[in-house]
């Protein structure tokens, strides 16, 4: 069992969850995940850890509440506990020096993107952080990334906070100037975001990185649910991954692959609140 120290809400059905497990507090690297159940028979849930405290023996998730499992997930107070925690899994970010670099993060691939921009900074590369949500209620984590970023920009799709429009416009007036071009670019947040990202850098032939978030079971290879193409070949997101190379990853494939159970769950979620009003 595992204790929720804290349960807060930082966005509209976003939640920012510190869990005791120190086993994996003492192990995790930049963008390793846990997979986690809140009880016995229920689904398994795969998360990046946002943060770790190695002294407290905790770490830090952050959970979108969109389906049936995730909003069972966030409904456990602080002093609650989940059932498994299962980790670190997946292969860490490769950090390297590449002098300048942007990180980019759509709506909760921002916290996704949190640990790894902070890994960046602490290798000595210059960050530019993009951030963007539909509305100002959904940027999150500005100033805790201004705090090892050069600059964070950010863009909202109503115009509520930062520049109007989309991530991609402020990527592309720094790939217009040379003083500010990027070496590399880590991309998170939804399929459309991080596929438009990848198309801009694309002829430049700039280092882009994406973190795939597919649907997964197990973690550890064996079910296959996570299974990608990159290349034109099959990986497993949870073994392979999470991330790849942008310009070789199918992004279609992927999408298709995200919508499959988008049915299934929408009729959880809705006996969900029949059963729970």
């Amino acid at each position: 069992m595992f204790e929720v120290v804290s349960n807060d809400v930082l966005a509209p059905s976003l939640h920012r969850m510190v869990v005791r497990a120190p086993r994996v507090a003492a192990s995790r690297k930049p963008g390793q995940f846990v997979i986690v159940r809140s009880a016995p028979g229920e689904e398994r849930i795969p998360l990046t850890i946002g943060d770790a405290d190695n002294a407290a023996g905790t770490i830090t998730l952050f959970i979108q509440a969109i389906g049936a499992s995730t909003r069972t997930i966030v409904a456990i107070p602080a002093g609650g506990f989940l059932r498994d925690v299962a980790g670190p899994l997946g292969l860490p970010t490769h950090i390297e020096a590449w002098g300048r670099v942007a990180c980019i993060g759509g709506g909760v691939g921002t916290a996704v993107l949190y640990p790894l921009a902070k890994a960046l900074a602490a290798a000595g590369n210059d960050v530019t952080t993009i951030i963007g949500g539909r509305a100002e209620s959904y940027i999150i984590l500005k100033d805790e990334l201004s705090a090892f970023s050069k600059e964070v920009l950010v863009t909202t799709e109503d115009g509520s906070m930062g520049r109007k429009g989309f991530v991609t416009a402020e990527l592309a007036d720094l790939m217009a100037n040379p003083d500010t071009c990027p070496k590399a670019v880590f991309a998170i947040g939804p399929v459309p975001m991080m596929r438009a990202v990848a198309e801009l850098t694309r002829p430049l032939g700039i280092t882009t990185v994406v973190s795939l978030n597919p649907i997964m079971i197990d973690g550890t290879g064996m079910c296959g649910g996570c299974r990608v193409l990159v290349g034109g070949e099959p990986k497993f997101a949870c073994v392979d991954g999470p991330e790849f190379d942008a310009h070789e990853v199918d992004f279609e494939n992927l999408f298709d692959r995200l919508s499959t159970y988008r049915g299934h769950e929408a009729a959880d979620c809705k006996l969900n609140r029949q059963v729970q009003p």
